[in-house]
């Protein structure tokens, strides 16, 4: 097994199916939990209070499991409580580090490397670097990097912070059935386009291509007669496609041979997207050209020249969608 790249620890057996590392740092930060210092769990994990504007969030614009902590946390309104570090779009082996900001130094943290805080914590910290991660400021230690978990965290031990009119992303009558579909996506979509991309073989990327283009087959008929996924609100599960689909026709069409078609040739899927990106916290959180630069300059092994393409012309997300006439209480 060979590490490939920073992005969620990723491995691909050579000969084989492309594999994640599934395990990250799964402290989380919770309401209960007492003021002051992580309590320790009988699993050995902690739980951190919630406590307002003591973490920030370290994010990479290029990253798509970190672009759904950026947008949760805007269409929640933590944005007031939750400080925002960026991480430049490349990284070399080590880490994914501060080269957007002056001096490629975060001016909150005070660091080059998002390493430091991994390391501050557990010296000998053996996994991927990766993002989205939580940083507890006073000590510059990394609390959690389970991106799962954090959103979910965001809507239900966050709520005394949420803005007024925060929608709920994750209520209790539909957990089921967004956990079901998030479990579906997460395989065929979310990391099916890796999972092509990084194929070891023909078998295991036809099938991991099949896989992928039958989930957005369902989720193009599905879409045909409801807004969002879950009906006429924009719930987790919203969150966790958007940043995948966002991509598709700019980087995992060619650069992860995904190429049945793009998301722009089919329409009710294309329509759904547009809408998102035109709602606040979508749109305004997608950075293209840090996106292209990501995967087309790091992913050495895939484009060896490192040529980031000019295309596509992404104007047309700005386009009329017409999907409000799909909403009963309308958005």
């Amino acid at each position: 097994m060979t590490l490939i790249s920073q992005d969620q620890g990723k491995y691909v057996a050579t000969d084989a199916e492309f594999i994640r590392d599934t395990t990250y740092i799964s402290d989380r930060i919770v309401a209960s939990a007492h003021p002051g210092i992580p309590t320790a769990q009988l699993d050995g994990t902690f739980h951190w209070p919630v406590e307002p504007n003591r973490y920030r969030l370290i994010a990479a614009r290029a990253c798509p499991w970190a672009h759904r902590t950026v947008i949760v946390r805007s269409l929640l309104g933590l944005d007031k409580v939750i400080s925002l570090g960026l991480a430049a779009p490349t990284h070399d082996v080590r880490s994914w580090n501060f080269d957007l900001d002056p001096d490629g130094v975060d001016p909150v943290l005070g660091i080059s490397r998002l390493q430091d805080t991994y390391f501050k914590r557990f010296p000998n910290y053996p996994r991927g670097i990766t993002v989205p991660a939580i940083v507890d400021v006073p000590t510059g230690t990394v609390v959690t990097n389970d991106y799962a978990s954090m959103t979910l965290d965001f809507s239900t031990e966050w709520h005394q912070y949420h803005k007024p009119d925060a929608p709920d992303l994750y209520p209790e009558d539909l957990r089921p059935e967004i956990d079901e579909l998030n479990a579906m996506m997460f395989t065929t979509i979310n990391n099916g386009v890796y999972r092509c991309g990084f194929s070891g073989s023909q078998d295991a990327y036809n099938n991991a291509f099949d896989q992928l283009f039958g989930a957005l087959d369902t989720l193009e008929e599905r879409l045909a007669d409801n807004r969002y996924l879950m009906g006429d609100r924009i719930t987790e599960a919203d969150v966790r496609l958007f940043p995948t689909l966002v991509r598709f026709d700019a980087v995992y069409h060619n650069h992860f041979k995904c190429n049945r078609n793009r998301i722009s040739d089919m329409p009710h899927l294309w329509g759904y997207l547009r809408d998102l990106y035109q709602t606040p916290g979508f749109g305004d959180t997608t950075d293209f050209q840090q996106i292209k630069e990501h995967y087309y300059i790091v992913h050495r092994d895939i484009n060896p020249t490192g040529i980031v393409p000019k295309g596509p012309d992404t104007s047309q997300f700005a386009s009329p969608h017409h999907r409000e006439r799909l909403s009963r209480r309308g958005h």
